[in-house]
C-alpha cells in the first residue's frame, strides 16, 4: 500500500532538528502587551475596555464584532495605557490595545463547564465562540463558525491537523509529545458534535514517536484513527490533507464541510479542549523562535500580546546577526523589518537566517521546464498564471483555474530560472477576491 499522500509538493530541508528535541518553556512577558483587534478572519473585535482601565489576566476587553469575529482576553493584569494603531506581522497597521503589564498576573476565577456529556452541542459551541478560539495553524477562521456547518449529519471526518509540514517548525510536535491527551480530548469535543464522525489525527511520518503515543493513547478509542502520512509539503495545506486522509477532493469553490471534513490544527484543538473542558478563553499560544541567528532554537508558550523582541532574548538573543526574520515559517511567512510586533493567536515561528539567498536571486526568463507544474499540489500551470498576472489579465488567470492556487510556494522553490511565481500568483487572487468582495 502506497503512502497517504497527494499530487505533487516539495522536499525542502526542515531544519527542524535545531528546535525539536527541547521541552516547551513558558514565557512570561516582561514590557506592555499588544491585542491587535484583527486577530481572525471577518469583523474586527470591539473594545469594551478604556484607557485607565485595570484589567486582570483572563478578562476579556474585546467582543466579537460579528457572527465571523473572536473576542479577545487580558493574557496579563495592568492598566489599559491606550487604544491606538499599531504595526501587525504582515506590516499593517491595526488598531489594538496595549496593556501595561503590572508583573502581579493576578488572574479572573474561570467558571468551570458541565462535564462534556452533559452539555448540548449549542452549549459546547457557544464555549468556543465565548473563548475567542480561531484557526491557530495560519488562517485565523474563528472555529465555532467551522464547527458550525449546515448539514452537521454529513460530516463523516473531524481531522487534526498534525502534519506540521512547514519547515523549521516544531510547535505542533512538541505540543503532541507534551500535552496529548489534551489534543486527543479537543478531538473527542468536536466528535460530540458530530454524531456520526471519525476522528483522525493525521501526523506525518517523519514523527515516529507522535504517531506511536498517540496510537498508544487511542488504542481503546473506536472512533479516532492515527494515520501516518508521506513527509511532503504540503502536507498540511488543507486540501491535501483532507485528500491524503479520506481521498476526498475539494476545489476553491468548496469547503471541507462540502466533503463532510472538518478540520482544524493541533493548537486549536488544545484551545477547543481548554475552552469547552477547563473553562479557559484563548489565552497562550506555542512559538517556535528558531534559525541559525538564534542562539538557542526552541518553542514556547507564549502569553498572546508578547513583543517578538522578548521571545528572542528567551531564545538567548542573537549569536549572529539576522540577515532574514519571517514571522511564520520560510514558505509561507512573513518577512517583517521590526521585531517590535506582538504576538497574535495566528503566530507560528519567529524565524532569523544569517542568509537570504531569495534576494540574491537574479529572476531569468522561463524555460518551459515544466518543473512549477510537477510541483504545484493544485494541478494548475503556475509559469501561465505568472505570465498573465504580470499582464494583469484577470479574465485569462481566472479561466485557466488561477484560483486554485494555495501559495505554498512549491513553484517559486522549484523554477530554476528564480522567478516569484506565488508572489505575482498571490497577488492577483487578491485582486479578484477583492473584486468579488465589492
Amino acid at each position: 500500500m502506497g503512502k497517504l499522500t497527494f499530487h505533487g509538493g516539495i522536499h525542502p530541508y526542515d531544519g527542524k532538528e535545531l528546535s525539536k528535541d527541547k521541552p516547551m518553556k513558558a514565557v512570561l512577558p516582561k514590557g506592555d502587551l499588544v491585542y491587535p483587534l484583527s486577530q481572525h478572519i471577518g469583523a474586527p473585535a470591539t473594545p469594551i475596555v478604556q484607557k485607565g482601565d485595570h484589567v486582570l489576566t483572563g478578562q476579556k476587553i474585546a467582543e466579537a464584532g460579528g457572527y465571523v469575529s473572536a473576542p479577545i482576553y487580558a493574557t496579563v493584569s495592568g492598566t489599559v495605557k491606550s487604544i491606538e494603531p499599531r504595526r501587525v506581522a504582515t506590516g499593517g497597521m491595526v488598531e489594538s490595545i496595549i496593556i501595561e503589564n503590572d508583573g502581579k498576573y493576578d488572574e479572573v476565577t474561570y467558571e468551570k463547564p458541565e462535564p462534556l456529556e452533559e452539555l448540548s452541542k449549542e452549549e459546547i459551541v457557544s464555549l468556543v465562540r465565548e473563548a475567542g478560539v480561531v484557526g491557530m495553524g495560519g488562517a485565523g477562521f474563528p472555529t465555532h463558525v467551522k464547527l458550525s456547518p449546515k448539514e452537521p449529519d454529513k460530516i463523516d471526518f473531524c481531522i487534526v491537523n498534525c502534519a506540521e509540514c512547514e519547515p523549521y517548525l516544531t510547535s505542533d510536535y512538541r505540543r503532541m509529545l507534551e500535552e496529548p491527551e489534551k489534543v486527543i480530548g479537543g478531538l473527542k469535543v468536536m466528535l460530540t458534535l458530530f454524531d456520526h464522525a471519525k476522528g483522525i489525527l493525521a501526523v506525518e511520518d517523519n514523527k515516529p514517536d507522535c504517531i506511536a503515543k498517540l496510537r498508544r493513547l487511542t488504542l481503546n478509542e473506536p472512533r479516532i484513527m492515527v494515520k501516518s502520512l508521506k513527509t511532503k509539503y504540503p502536507q498540511g495545506a488543507e486540501r491535501q490533507l483532507i485528500y491524503a486522509s479520506t481521498r476526498r477532493a475539494i476545489d476553491s469553490k468548496r469547503l471541507p464541510a462540502d466533503a463532510g471534513c472538518i478540520v482544524d490544527n493541533v493548537d486549536t484543538v488544545v484551545a477547543i479542549y481548554q475552552a469547552v473542558v477547563e473553562g479557559k478563553p484563548l489565552m497562550h499560544r506555542i512559538v517556535t523562535v528558531t534559525g541559525d541567528a538564534i542562539a538557542d532554537p526552541r518553542n514556547f508558550i507564549v502569553r498572546i500580546g508578547t513583543n517578538y523582541h522578548e521571545l528572542v532574548e528567551e531564545a538567548g538573543g542573537f549569536q549572529k546577526e539576522p540577515v532574514k526574520i519571517v514571522s511564520g515559517g520560510p514558505m509561507m511567512g512573513f518577512g517583517i523589518f521590526d521585531l517590535d510586533i506582538p504576538t497574535t493567536k495566528t503566530a507560528s515561528a519567529l524565524l532569523c537566517m544569517t542568509r537570504d539567498d531569495v534576494s540574491r536571486w537574479e529572476p531569468s526568463a522561463c524555460i518551459n521546464c515544466g518543473r512549477c507544474v510537477e510541483a504545484c499540489p493544485g494541478r494548475v500551470v503556475p509559469s501561465h498564471l505568472a505570465d498573465y498576472a504580470g499582464r494583469g489579465d484577470e479574465e485569462a488567470f481566472v479561466a485557466h483555474n488561477g484560483m486554485e492556487c494555495c501559495e505554498c510556494g512549491c513553484c517559486s522553490f522549484v523554477c530554476p530560472a528564480k522567478r516569484p511565481l506565488t508572489q505575482s500568483i498571490k497577488s492577483m487572487r487578491k485582486m479578484v477576491l477583492a473584486k468579488k468582495k465589492k
